[in-house]
């Protein structure tokens, strides 16, 4: 039979593992141990409050400040992909990137191929080094011809996604594309991984990042490695290195050392902001069944059809997620709104 944890141990258990709701990183050194403890930090474009992989390091690092990022991507220390979505990576996981890259590559992204484009771009890049989108404006003056600003963005952004380019740093919010053997540094692994290898690599992380994981959680937009990732715990269960726990009659996977993380205390009294896109609660499921906590964030829906309000941050405190607060912030005055109607 399956030991089995209080729903209070389990979302101790959980908190801890993603350094919530205080942590001891601190600096740039602390962004790089935060992105490598939770396996990626999620981009996005969203700033009503700061951008989501500001907010979701800023809950995490004390004295955190946005150019740590860029820092970090300068260093060669985390790089630019997709996890389940635009992430910033650890750059010692880069070779865990390689299968998708070649998903890609071999068929497209999101859109029609244009190979003439994209072996312009190509050309320009490896001879005029790191370029941005704009680089590639058609000219004002230019009268017809294939070159256009979509087409070139599209080219980017394959190249990108099929990995012969990188982003080593971007400018505001652009990327700046430069030519993967040019950003990657010599030393770093970049043999293709087996499933196998990968199946494990995700169950190991989110073992690490979420303290404890069921099959569903680690299948989250992978259903092409369920049968993988399904291999890899029956071996790591034969091995002794995984072991099955019961919450509130539901069925998790953890190990012996994550458990004893609940010999540590757990910060009652800080009160934490996530952003929407955080790592806590970016798998809404999840957080229903462990933390009675039903989220969505809802500025994609229409004003009349929002509970909570646009940008509604769920709130931490004494171990639980307890609330929303929907809030913004005006840059000009420097001032934090919270919008009064919030629950």
């Amino acid at each position: 039979m399956a030991n089995t944890l209080s729903i209070q141990q389990a979302r101790k258990l959980a908190l801890l593992s993603q350094r919530l709701p205080r942590s001891d990183y601190s600096g740039i050194s602390g962004t790089q141990s935060a992105i490598q403890q939770l396996g990626y930090i999620q981009i996005d474009s969203i700033s009503v409050v700061t951008r989501a992989h500001h907010h979701t390091l800023w809950s995490r690092v004390k004295n955190y400040q946005p150019e740590f990022i860029d820092t970090l991507l300068k260093e060669k220390k985390i790089f630019e992909y997709w996890s389940h979505a635009a992430a910033y990576l650890p750059l010692e996981d880069f070779r865990y990137s390689l299968p998708k890259k070649a998903k890609v590559a071999e068929q497209q992204h999101w859109f029609e191929r244009d190979l003439k484009v994209e072996k312009e771009v190509l050309s320009r890049i490896r001879i005029e080094g790191p370029l941005q989108a704009k680089d590639f404006q058609r000219p004002k003056e230019h009268v017809g011809g294939w070159w256009q600003w979509k087409p070139a963005k599209k080219a980017l952004e394959q190249l990108f996604m099929a990995g012969e380019l990188m982003c080593p740093y971007r400018v505001g919010f652009q990327k700046v594309y430069d030519l993967t053997e040019r950003v990657l540094p010599s030393s770093i692994d970049h043999t293709m991984p087996s499933d196998a290898e990968v199946a494990r690599h995700l169950i190991l992380q989110g073992l690490r990042s979420h303290g404890l994981v069921q099959l569903q959680e680690l299948t989250y937009l992978r259903n092409e490695l369920k049968d993988h990732i399904k291999e890899q715990i029956q071996a790591m269960q034969d091995e002794n290195t995984l072991q099955t726990i019961s919450v509130n009659k539901q069925l998790y996977f953890t190990t012996n050392a994550l458990l004893a993380q609940l010999n540590q205390p757990l910060s009652r009294q800080q009160v934490k902001l996530l952003s929407p896109f955080d790592n806590l609660v970016i798998q809404r499921k999840r957080i229903k069944q462990l933390f009675d906590f039903d989220y969505r964030i809802e500025c994609y829906l229409p004003a009349i059809k929002r509970q909570y309000g646009y940008y509604a941050l769920p709130i931490i405190w004494q171990g639980q997620l307890v609330a929303r607060m929907d809030a913004k912030a005006d840059r000009k005055l420097g001032v934090f709104i919270i919008n009064p109607k919030f629950r």
